[in-house]
């Protein structure tokens, strides 16, 4: 339905973490089996994972992040000069917290060519080629590493404050995607999380408690992805993912995309934007009328991965003819609002409902998009 990413049916990335992986990592930690042992599982997971997307009728497969437990740590963790670290306290969603886990800075911050990213990338991309997929692969946005990133984090004399990594984070992450290129990957996502929280007057109020400066945040934001993307390989499309907050079936932050719309949609360079919008905590489709002509795609996650209820495809429809008010319906494409396991604890649904709810977007959208 389209020659390339993003594609009218597409996805956010993860997926409900299978039960032999599960139970190969309790067995890492109990000491029974060792690393190797537990990859060989997890490419076996994978292969399972795209075997069951292709039978979805997905053009796109990604690896369900099946190796992770976090998002976004273990690929800041495999960076140099960055350590992941046990917290006196974890990350507050609606009614359940995190375990307390964060990062901390403890040195130069670069890409290292033995990032173990770099592995699992050449072997989504070797697998969904014997599959005739397009391998998606995701990893976490430079813009949250900034967001997150307080004073107290940085337990080096390298740098003076937050502003002083700016440079080598941006030069890590370039280096990142030129190594993740040099694997195959030519469909890399950056997941994001601080742009939601710049739509949240209760997020940004927290940020400044914790000593973040937010008078123009959107555009540091679109600066440091400009800088990273810029000069990126012509046939790599990179696309980014907003959200809102996504454990075990909860949420963060509420409020539309009108503060940063024009920033994100307009300044930042993505070749597509997987935006939220299964609840009236992401607002209207106003902002979309920021969308440059052209070949950016906004991706519509009109199908929640927080339940398993079905939602009823002449609604989402609707939805999409709604949102094709403010952009062209060219420049749409449908999935669903988040991954489904954006840990490795999951959504409160179960494996059958997931694969349902994939259905029904290349369902919804072969129709819309026919």
């Amino acid at each position: 339905m389209s020659p390339r990413p993003p594609f009218r049916a597409d996805i956010v990335g993860s997926f409900l973490r299978p039960t032999a992986v599960k139970e190969a990592r309790a067995a890492v930690a109990e000491g029974r089996i060792d690393a190797a042992a537990l990859r060989a599982v997890e490419d076996e997971a994978v292969r399972a994972l795209m075997d069951a997307q292709q039978a979805a009728g997905l053009e796109v497969a990604t690896d369900g992040e099946a190796r992770r437990a976090w998002w976004h740590l273990d690929f800041w963790g495999g960076l140099s000069g960055v350590e992941v670290v046990e917290l006196d306290h974890g990350i507050a969603f609606q009614g359940v917290t995190t375990t307390p886990k964060g990062m901390r800075v403890t040195g130069p911050v670069s890409f290292p060519a033995d990032h173990p990213f770099v592995e699992d990338a050449a072997f989504v991309v070797a697998e969904a080629a014997e599959r005739g997929l397009t391998a998606k692969f995701t990893i976490p946005s430079p813009t949250v590493f900034d967001f997150r990133l307080d004073a107290d984090q940085i337990r080096t004399d390298h740098y003076a404050d937050r502003d002083a990594i700016t440079d080598d984070l941006v030069q890590a992450y370039r280096d990142a995607i030129a190594a993740l290129y040099a694997a195959g990957v030519r469909y890399l996502q950056l997941d994001d999380t601080a742009w939601a929280y710049a739509c949240s007057d209760v997020e940004m109020e927290k940020a400044r408690e914790r000593g973040i400066d937010t008078d123009g945040i959107a555009e540091r934001f679109s600066s440091i992805i400009r800088r990273v993307l810029d000069g990126r390989p012509e046939d790599l499309v990179v696309t980014t993912h907003v959200c809102r907050g996504n454990f075990r079936s909860t949420w963060i932050a509420s409020g539309g995309y009108e503060p940063v719309a024009e920033q994100l949609l307009g300044n930042t360079g993505y070749d597509g934007y997987f935006l939220e919008y299964d609840s009236d905590r992401a607002g209207g489709f106003e902002p979309l009328r920021f969308l440059p002509e052209g070949d950016q795609v906004v991706v519509l996650g009109l199908v929640t991965s927080k339940t398993g209820e079905l939602e009823d495809p002449a609604v989402i429809e609707q939805r999409i003819r709604d949102a094709a008010e403010f952009a062209p319906l060219g420049q749409l494409a449908l999935s669903p609002q988040c991954g489904f396991a954006s840990t490795e604890e999951g959504n409160v649904l179960s494996e059958d409902e997931q694969w349902a709810k994939v259905r029904s977007v290349v369902d919804i959208a072969g129709r819309v998009w026919s």
